[in-house]
């Protein structure tokens, strides 16, 4: 067998201008260094202060919500406890009477004082409770506050008052129409403001006629600023920072944190324009709204503390970029450089292959992809002219197993127990089983010799193996029983011929295990591939057996068939093709042959289907 090996090409890769592959790695690592970094630090630079913001402004809105909390708990305190005297029936009872002196003094001491008392204590706040009302029978009993500064007046009061001393105040007339446990105000009256104060005003109320609803008194619980907003703390956000209470006419009720004129001017615009208004300015302005007092809590955060964050991570971001791009690049240096050093000599060892040269190796250690290749090469090395020589005796084998096939189409063992049956029909003077043999016969050995043809349809493949058995049966009669299970989907594809008959064949000389015997013939086709089955209820067989079937190296010739149909599927199609056997001793047989499902051509008008 001739070889042509391609002329030697060695040393036409140095032409001008090219560049060691070693440099071309280092290249292209840097230029995805650098881009990935450049990326990576504009893209971080681009979305960091957007997120600082939002960041920032979650954790604030949470710290408010905390605090609004906290505000809210203490102000339900003092709802609930004006609440108590609200819905006192025997507070609203006692009011109403006009009593005697002695009755009036005996109704003071036993039901209005301790009820108010113990009203102003129930909070753990330093409330004052004073109380107006409209009967004046009752005793009036109170501390004059106007008259001193009681800012640090840390007692728990409460106070009695006649209506009169209120009846012409603008915050009593401008109280809103009553709602039956809904009206109450907070505002800062009277005292209020000078001590730094704040009251939640309510009345007191007769039910007896619910259509007209009679006002008895009102009470006012004040208490400190500083206590029930003592959550507000400017400090829970950062320095510079200032928390600020708003009424709902907007003005500051109170405030954490040092407002500066330039707050106040801000804040001011916040008030009449909105946030976003405020948010052209360098603060960072949340709100979260007070429950039942229509209130809210402005919190306002200057935005170069974030300004500042974000420089210095951004400095050390630029830092860690450089380190890295510096880093990266020593390290590919060395990377670029290990690897065009092994590259170089696959490539060398390639030309050395190209030019005939099948003796060169490369000695590499180690478990890595270059290990892999250098062992590839050096087996492909060693392996091409065994390799050329096993293509040459591949098709040696071919054209003899082609030869044994055409050689063992017909057997004269098979042919001499056919006419030997015929010559008994005939002497018997059976005259129709006669001729349906001699028609059986001349249709198999017909469908047999196929004019040479190694690969015919699959229908005829099952049509000599039926023209088999058909013969067979007038041998065994009934004592043989054939059934056949045929996919329609296969009649389109061809086969390499005669790997049926055979098998069925080895069923009547082997697998009897009684006086019947019952053969399955299926054909089907499964994905890609046609699967041929012959199944048998006979003896069955061993593993051990089947395993020697199968070794090419039993000089036997029990089962030299199925090795030479199984070489020939082999041959024809592949090695993931072939026999394959599956039996239990005393259950049966079942073996099958698997080929690919390839469609056939037609090469004249009159081919069989």
């Amino acid at each position: 067998m001739n070889t042509r090996w391609i002329p030697s090409m060695r040393g036409n890769h140095k032409k001008l201008g090219y560049i060691p592959i070693g440099y071309k790695l280092m290249l292209t690592f840097m230029v995805f260094i650098i881009l990935l970094v450049s990326v990576n630090f504009y893209i971080s630079h681009s979305m960091y202060d957007d997120t600082m913001r939002k960041q920032t402004q979650v954790n604030i809105q949470g710290t408010l919500k905390q605090i609004r909390d906290n505000v809210a708990y203490k102000v339900d305190d003092i709802v609930q406890t004006s609440a108590t005297l609200y819905d006192d029936a025997t507070l609203v009872q006692s009011v109403r009477r006009n009593l005697s002196a002695f009755d009036n003094q005996d109704r003071m001491n036993k039901v209005i004082f301790p009820k108010l008392d113990s009203a102003v204590k129930a909070v753990g706040l330093n409330l004052r409770l004073s109380v107006y009302f409209h009967n004046q029978t009752l005793h009036e009993r109170y501390k004059n506050w106007r008259g001193e500064n009681s800012q640090e007046f840390n007692e728990q009061t409460s106070d009695i008052y006649y209506m009169k001393h209120i009846s012409n105040k603008f915050w009593y007339f401008t109280l809103p129409e009553e709602k039956y446990n809904e009206t109450m105000v907070w505002r800062q009256v009277e005292e209020d403001e000078r001590d730094g104060r704040i009251s939640m005003i309510r009345r007191i109320v007769d039910m007896e006629n619910p259509v007209e609803i009679k006002e008895l008194g009102i009470m006012r619980f004040s208490v400190r600023l500083s206590e029930l907003f003592d959550s507000v703390d400017y400090t829970k956000l950062g320095n510079g920072s200032v928390l600020s209470v708003l009424d709902p006419f907007g003005n500051v009720v109170f405030t954490s944190g040092q407002m500066t004129e330039d707050n106040i001017e801000k804040q001011a615009k916040v008030n009449k324009y909105g946030s976003s208004e405020y948010d052209k300015l360098n603060y960072l302005t949340i709100e979260e709204d007070l429950p039942q007092k229509n209130w809210k809590i402005v919190a306002q955060v200057p935005m170069n503390i974030i300004d500042q964050e974000a420089q210095r991570v951004r400095t050390a971001f630029i830092i860690i970029c450089i380190i890295c791009v510096i880093m990266f690049a020593y390290a590919g240096y060395l990377i670029s450089q290990s690897l065009s050093k092994r590259i170089l000599k696959i490539v060398g060892v390639l030309n050395a292959f190209r030019e005939g040269d099948l003796h060169k190796r490369i000695a590499y250690r180690g478990k890595g992809e270059f290990p892999q290749i250098a062992n590839a090469l050096n087996a492909m090395g060693e392996d091409i002219e065994a390799l050329i020589k096993e293509v040459y005796l591949t098709q040696l084998q071919k054209k003899e197993a082609e030869l044994e096939m055409l050689q063992s189409q017909i057997n004269p063992h098979f042919l001499y127990n056919t006419l030997s049956s015929i010559n008994q029909l005939a002497k018997f003077g059976e005259t129709e089983k006669l001729q349906d043999m001699v028609v059986q016969l001349a249709q198999f050995y017909r469908l047999t010799l196929n004019s040479g043809r190694t690969m015919i349809p699959i229908a005829a493949e099952i049509e000599q193996a039926d023209a088999y058995l058909e013969i067979q049966k007038v041998k065994y009669g009934q004592r043989m029983e054939v059934t056949y299970d045929i996919d329609v989907d296969i009649w389109p594809y061809e086969t390499v011929k005669l790997i049926l008959q055979p098998f069925i064949e080895n069923v009547l000389k082997h697998a009897w295990s009684g006086d019947r015997i019952h053969i399955r013939v299926v054909v089907k086709k499964i994905g890609d591939d046609i699967i041929y089955r012959i199944i048998d209820d006979g003896l069955g067989m061993k593993q051990e057996r089947i395993q020697e079937i199968f070794d090419p190296q039993d000089n036997t010739h029990m089962g030299c068939g199925i090795r030479n149909i199984d070489q020939r599927v082999k041959l024809h199609y592949g090695n993931e093709y072939g026999v394959s056997i599956f039996s239990r001793v005393g259950i049966g047989t079942s073996v099958q042959i698997r080929i690919p499902a390839r469609e056939r051509k037609l090469t004249t008008r009159n081919s069989r289907v």
